[in-house]
């Protein structure tokens, strides 16, 4: 998790360690397949050595209440990695994918709130309910202990991937194969890219998917929203012992 958060740029940036193998599609096991059994979810798996490990992401585990348990009773000993992003830029850049797949939906401001002149802001819009991640992390929190759980800053997966990178590869006990000359920053996308990725020649950047342009949305409408998302964020900091800056 989360979406939108440069889960997928996480994936492909480890891929490049030769201890990492990753299943490329997101398996959604343990939110909507769950019922397909282990087995099918062991199968989607890649062959892997002994000492290398095997990884996959699914962004929506982090907001599936059922996800942590299921996970648990597979593994205590999984390792997890969250990409969290500012709620805010998340939430618009969510509404932004779902825009870019269907044009005719209302305006941003229209789902942000239930009550524009009251400002309350709808909870029940995914978009929204996805960024309280102090909410969500407390499920989490009941079946797995912080010290097997890793967040991933997603700016500064854009702005220091390398960086960002090294703590990831420490958590995971590997060592730092993936540095900064693997990257390089491509100004059209705003992103970083990677020189070489894995089983290829050619540079590799990520899809058009990412770093669509947003929507023009109103500043206060913005400000609002980065508001209500304060306090959470506040003890999301708290939870995690990271300051991600959002504020």
């Amino acid at each position: 998790g989360v979406k939108k958060g440069g889960t997928r740029a996480l994936l492909e940036f480890l891929r490049i360690h030769p201890d990492v193998r990753a299943v490329g599609a997101e398996p959604h096991f343990f939110d909507r397949n769950y019922d397909r059994g282990l087995e099918w979810y062991r199968s989607l798996m890649p062959r892997t050595l002994e000492g290398q490990i095997t990884m996959e992401k699914t962004p929506s585990y982090f907001v599936t209440k059922e996800a942590p348990k299921r996970i648990s009773s597979m593994s205590r000993s999984t390792k997890l990695i969250v990409v969290v992003r500012n709620p805010a830029t998340r939430a618009i850049s969510d509404y932004t994918q779902t825009l870019s797949k269907n044009p005719g939906v209302p305006s941003f401001q229209a789902l942000t709130f239930k009550n524009v002149s009251t400002g309350l802001i709808d909870t029940t819009w995914s978009a929204v309910r996805i960024g309280i991640y102090a909410k969500h992390l407390e499920n989490w929190l009941q079946y797995f202990p912080l010290s097997k759980i890793l967040f991933v800053s997603g700016e500064r997966l854009v702005s220091d991937p390398a960086g960002e990178m090294g703590r990831v590869q420490d958590f995971l006990g590997l060592k730092r194969v993936v540095t900064d000359k693997h990257f390089y920053f491509n100004e059209t996308k705003g992103f970083p890219c990677l020189k070489k990725p894995e089983g290829s020649s050619k540079p590799r950047c990520l899809g058009k998917s990412k770093g669509r342009t947003h929507p023009k949305i109103d500043m206060d409408v913005v400000l609002r929203l980065k508001e209500f998302y304060r306090p959470f964020n506040q003890k999301f900091y708290q939870m995690t012992g990271q300051d991600f800056g959002w504020e």
